[in-house]
């Protein structure tokens, strides 16, 4: 694996905060595999002759030298000469491809810190809109509420319309302490909701391990949340930690996963696929595949049950798609987010690049997963409380109310057992006893009316309550697979 090709595979994320695009994924191939230098790529626009060429690049100075010349105010020729490459790269209609001025490449190559200042979510333009694709565990972003597939409309109060990832990332980004307001609108609100999020460090931990019983027998638990320069490696030393425990099962979790390094994922593969079919192709714009294998000749003793979800992407589909198609493995959970295309961040000469997308890749057994995702082999949808709303109170809300709070407090008080009889939004007497027993049971006044402090102690139980594994019913069920 030495002298690799260094490759940049993004799954259009951006980790939001200093460190910069954290959760591009990263792939290394074998030296002569693909050339991927700036002659190489002008040598495949083979369609356009040099005339043609000098006739357009005769244009574009010729609009230049107009705009310089003619406007009704200055415009500095930088100004113009990256808004000419953003506006050749804004015709491909392709989210995935980016210009980067010096600034955006620096934090785009800088994006494997072992911690940052931030929010810790990772951001996407998916169908001209700028959404979450997860936010990182225990992260100040997943502490606000914020969840995969909440779209982004504002920053600040300033819209967000136009902006790239990396323009977005910039305005939300800042140092510990500060405060970001983010405007978002999520399904199943009719009205926008507003959060406030207090940036801190963000430490890049990226495995988690437990062992758990299931029918008796010993089952490994393993989270992976992004793939990072040290995931690998971690994921062998607890591995072999479960392991020297007579593990009868792997449950591997990428619930939430965005991506990361695919050198990263790769490692991981090499100890548990077999080389019965390549763990992934590469496929090129002539139509060529390029398949890869592990080498691995021998699969584990024990069976392997994947969790995936909608925020589930990139490297965790290449993952989650290995396992199944070539071992067979369950995969537990939701569709995950269907990223497909490859990126390389071609450098320009001022340390700006281009982030372009160059290639496909697809599963063992072809499959180009792009916009689609992969179907869990066992679909379970979580308690409904798992996608509960955060309150977003302007008054306390009483007898005789009816809004979309109400609904929403309503759910909170159905899911942790307090019987309100209806969850349609109206404040009635049933809604009012509920809330009374729940302030009874949490030492809150007992008026029967929501302010803020009883709302916090509602949401701060949902949130425990989502904690408690025993209530992951996608975990319950991936444990019965071993049965």
């Amino acid at each position: 694996m030495k002298n690799r090709w260094l490759v940049i595979i993004s799954i259009c994320s951006l980790l939001l905060g200093a460190a910069g695009t954290y959760g591009s994924l990263l792939w290394i191939l074998p030296p002569g595999t693909m050339d991927f230098s700036k002659e190489k790529v002008e040598s495949n626009q083979d369609a356009i002759t040099e005339r043609e060429r000098t006739q357009g690049l005769n244009k574009v100075e010729d609009a230049l030298e107009l705009i310089q010349k003619s406007y009704v105010e200055d415009v500095s020729q930088e100004q113009l000469i990256q808004g000419a490459i953003q506006g050749m790269v804004g015709t491909l209609q392709d989210p995935y491809s980016v210009y980067m001025d010096e600034d955006a490449s620096e934090r785009f190559n800088d994006s494997l810190d072992s911690s940052f200042d931030g929010i810790g979510a990772q951001i996407a333009i998916q169908e001209g809109k700028l959404i979450i694709i997860s936010p990182i565990k225990n992260s100040p972003a997943e502490k606000a509420g914020l969840k995969a597939k909440d779209q982004i409309i504002s920053i600040d109060g300033q819209s967000v319309e136009g902006l790239d990832v990396y323009e977005a990332s910039k305005k939300i980004r800042g140092e510990k302490g500060s405060i970001v307001k983010i405007e978002i609108v999520r399904t199943g609100l009719s009205k926008p909701l507003n959060v406030e999020i207090t940036r801190d460090k963000v430490p890049v931990l990226t495995v988690f391990s437990d062992l758990k019983k299931s029918y008796g027998e010993n089952i490994g638990f393993i989270q992976i949340t992004s793939f990072s320069q040290g995931t690998a490696k971690d994921f062998s030393t607890q591995l072999r930690k479960l392991e020297e425990q007579n593990i009868s099962g792997l449950i591997i979790d990428v619930r939430g996963n965005p991506g990361g390094m695919l050198s990263s994922v790769e490692d991981i593969l090499f100890q548990i696929v077999t080389d019965s079919k390549p763990y992934v192709q590469i496929k090129e714009r002539s139509g060529k595949k390029n398949p890869y294998f592990t080498g691995l000749k021998e699969k584990k003793s024990y069976p392997i049950t994947v969790l995936i979800d909608e925020g589930s992407a990139s490297a965790s589909e290449i993952l989650a798609g290995a396992l199944h198609e070539i071992e067979g493995y369950t995969l537990v959970g939701k569709k995950t987010f269907g990223k497909g295309t490859v990126q390389q961040a071609l450098p320009l000469d001022d340390r700006s690049n281009i982030k372009l997308t160059m290639f496909k890749w697809l599963t063992p057994n072809g499959n180009w997963i792009h916009g689609k995702g992969i179907k869990p082999t066992i679909e379970v949808e979580q308690p409904a409380y798992f996608h509960a709303h955060s309150l977003q109170l302007e008054e306390t809300l009483a007898h005789d109310m009816n809004n979309e709070n109400v609904t929403i407090a309503q759910e909170m008080l159905m899911a942790l057992g307090y019987g309100t009889g209806r969850q349609d939004g109206y404040f009635d007497e049933q809604t009012e006893r509920a809330v009374k027993a729940f302030q009874s049971i949490k030492n809150i006044p007992v008026t029967g009316r929501i302010d803020e402090k009883t709302a916090l102690k509602l949401e701060e139980e949902i949130i425990s309550a989502i904690q408690d594994e025993k209530n992951d019913l996608q975990l319950q069920v991936a444990l019965k697979t071993f049965r």
